[in-house]
């Protein structure tokens, strides 16, 4: 992100100079930093996805796909009614992982982008508790903290298994 988005040699600046506006040093904006997040983390967790959404799609098997067609279905009608409800479990598993580590907001991605123009809007759990602990020697209450989101984390896989269990009929669960 810091390569693509640099004031001087950055990809999406060459363009903007290309089109006639000025460079923009996009990660010492407080108002840009919050969306150039979201499209990084995007950018970073799309590979592992669809890795995972893949693999459970291979495993559907394809006589029900070959039967849809012979009935008549269409492409929609065979994503909507076959393949939706075949990845609804593996929806549920992502959704539990994904629960234990609510609490984490991406400290290496904040911390590689984040500067101190930034710290206002960019500092979140884990850059303080960095700061409060690295920086300001206060190891007690970092790991307090870091103790704190953790029993948060497992008390939220915990909920979030129990409530999939009663939506799903029991089908699903870690």
């Amino acid at each position: 992100m810091r390569t693509l988005l640099s004031p001087s040699t950055g990809l999406v600046n060459n363009l903007l100079v290309k089109l006639g506006f000025e460079p923009v040093y996009f990660l010492a904006e407080k108002d840009m930093f919050v969306p150039i997040l979201i499209i990084s983390n995007i950018w970073k967790e799309v590979g592992w996805e669809t890795v995972i959404y893949l693999a459970a799609l291979a495993g559907l098997d394809q006589e029900t796909g070959e039967a849809a067609i012979i009935d008549g279905c269409t492409r929609f009608q065979k994503i909507r009614y076959i393949n939706v409800p075949y990845l609804l479990s593996t929806v549920a598993i992502m959704l539990i992982l994904r629960m234990g580590g609510i609490l984490n907001a991406g400290f290496d991605q904040i911390f590689n982008l984040y500067s101190p123009a930034t710290y206002e809007v960019a500092d979140v759990l884990d850059t303080y508790v960095y700061r409060l602990g690295i920086q300001g020697f206060q190891y007690s209450l970092s790991t307090a903290i870091g103790l704190f989101k953790s029993v948060v984390g497992i008390i939220m896989v915990l909920v979030t298994n129990w409530l999939t269990k009663r939506l799903s009929d029991g089908e699903v669960s870690i």
